[in-house]
């Protein structure tokens, strides 16, 4: 892999992690026609790396408070009275139990399947039909209404299937930034909690992803460190710019613009699957 190369890949990154077009069948597309034929998951894990620390800056203010809510847990229980008081009443302790919660079925589902994902991951007919069904869902939120239920009426059964299909989105073609929106839009989330919840709910999966990753039988790789870390900050820039664009974008409740984009790669891929064959 050559420079130029490791950018391209980065700018990809940066732009499918955030916008509602699957990061992961980007990448197996890409590398399929750099000629890159064995999955180099640690430098898909490194790119990841750079979506993460774009996450951490767009949303730096309101994970500093979550962290500083979470040290004094048992003050804020002891000043409520029960958890389920401070649960009712404290945001950044109700966004922590929903997220903990959410990551449950993303955690069972990535532990189960993980190596049956690492040996499809270079699979183009799948990533064109994960396309189709990513731009499906992002059709169908164009008849969501404007208000939705704010962070205090979402409950433990909306962020358990939020969660599902976090888990579901390990599949490459199926975008977890826009199933996720997706999912919460339909259950009559607020957009913009949607939008937040699903991002801040992206962290411990990521994190996952990349442990699981780094004990898998085709960690190795070649590519040079220089080039890794070329790839992680172009990816964590680019990052940070369609993340900001993604999130005005959800408030306006133009989701669904992304959808003919997912189906005419999605189409082109299955094209391109057969006419390899």
């Amino acid at each position: 892999m050559e420079s130029l190369q490791s950018v391209m890949l980065g700018i990809i990154q940066g732009l499918t992690e955030f916008l509602p077009v699957s990061s992961s069948g980007h990448l197996v597309l890409l590398q399929n026609l750099f000629g890159i034929t064995e999955p180099e998951l640690l430098f898909d894990i490194s790119l990841h790396v750079g979506s993460l620390m774009a996450i951490f800056i767009v949303f730096y203010q309101e994970i500093r408070n979550i962290l500083q809510a979470l040290l004094h847990l048992p003050a804020l229980i002891k000043s409520s009275g029960n958890f389920k008081s401070l649960f009712a009443d404290n945001e950044e302790i109700r966004i922590s139990a929903l997220i903990l919660v959410g990551s449950i079925p993303t955690a069972i589902l990535g532990i189960l399947f993980h190596k049956i994902v690492d040996q499809i991951f270079g699979s183009v007919w799948i990533v064109g039909v994960m396309l189709l069904v990513t731009g499906t869902l992002l059709w169908f939120t164009r008849q969501m209404s404007v208000e939705g239920r704010p962070l205090i009426k979402v409950s433990i059964r909306d962020v358990l299937i939020i969660g599902l299909m976090q888990g579901i989105a390990i599949m490459p073609g199926i975008s977890r930034s826009g199933s996720t929106i997706s999912i919460a839009l339909f259950l009559g989330i607020n957009r913009e909690i949607a939008g937040r919840y699903s991002f801040l709910l992206s962290i411990p999966a990521i994190l996952g992803a990349m442990i699981l990753g780094l004990d898998s039988t085709i960690i190795q790789t070649n590519i040079p460190v220089k080039i890794i870390l070329l790839g992680t900050l172009t990816a964590g820039i680019v990052g940070y710019i369609a993340l900001k664009i993604l999130l005005r974008l959800v408030k306006q409740g133009r989701l669904y613009y992304f959808a003919p984009y997912c189906w005419l790669l999605g189409a082109a891929t299955l094209i391109w699957s057969l006419y390899r064959l």
